[in-house]
């Protein structure tokens, strides 16, 4: 299918940024997205135009969603530049990225094993997870694992996470399936709750800190108001912006403007 996409839209920096750890880029140009049991291959084709494996019933089931199309970002750009130097450079040199909306358990294990990882650690930690635990996902060219949902992950051990390169994360990821499958943490049910019942409520995960609870509320539930403040994060508000934060300037999109900024400081 062949589909135009008007919008701010750029699958490459969408990669690169710190909250999707699944993202192939194929030789070609290929992107390839995974999210539950969907598989989508996308590919730029130039002129806002996308090459894209699912038709468009599955495109507005799962994927608009997922790339959040509901939200216009040259709009947000518009609204939010000039408001502070710094994050206008940080705008321009990101602009094409977009929050996506993940599984909340996928982000909830994804960013409890993010903490003192680099990204491509993240990525291998996931992707070895999904390997061992995961469902098959077959594809015209591939067969993926999905990410194991609570279920699939519930006879597991602290020492068999481990072997999935989670080290000291291993026990906070085994609280993680415990309180979720015990429904004292019900992520379906967070969707219909207030930004600071969502923060509140996964931070009773062991391990789960401020930073990691807003990681899952922006890029699981889409409160992008909410801003998960990392050592990139820090170093900027320090360096870039005098010590003093921006981000009480960009209300409902202060989340928004802190993937712009990490970004920035992770490849400018």
């Amino acid at each position: 299918m062949l589909l135009e996409i008007k919008d701010d839209f750029d699958l490459k920096k969408i990669a690169l940024s710190g909250q999707c750890f699944r993202v192939k880029q194929f030789e070609d140009g290929t992107y390839r997205f995974v999210t539950g049991d969907f598989v989508v291959y996308i590919k730029e084709m130039g002129d806002r135009h996308f090459s894209v494996s699912c038709d468009m019933e599955e495109w507005n089931l799962v994927w608009r969603r997922y790339f959040d199309f509901d939200r216009c970002y040259s709009d947000i750009f518009g609204q939010e530049y000039k408001k502070h130097p710094f994050v206008d450079s940080a705008m321009e040199f990101g602009r094409g990225l977009r929050i996506l909306r993940q599984n909340p358990w996928e982000m909830l294990v994804t960013f409890i094993i993010s903490q003192r990882k680099s990204i491509p650690a993240i990525a291998t930690a996931v992707e070895t997870l999904s390997t061992q635990y995961g469902h098959c996902i077959p594809t015209d060219s591939e067969v993926l694992k999905s990410f194991p949902t609570p279920r699939e992950l519930s006879a597991i051990s602290k020492e068999d996470l481990e072997k999935c390169k989670l080290g000291y994360r291993a026990s906070y990821v085994h609280d993680a399936i415990q309180e979720v499958l015990s429904g004292a943490v019900d992520l379906q049910s967070l969707y219909e709750k207030e930004d600071d019942y969502i923060l509140e409520s996964l931070q009773k995960v062991y391990g789960v800190g401020k930073k990691v609870a807003n990681c899952v509320s922006l890029f699981a539930y889409g409160r992008t108001s909410c801003v998960p403040v990392d050592v990139w994060i820090a170093r900027a508000i320090e360096e870039e912006c005098g010590g003093e934060s921006p981000f009480h300037l960009f209300g409902e999109n202060a989340g928004i403007i802190q993937q712009y900024i990490f970004y920035y400081e992770k490849n400018h």
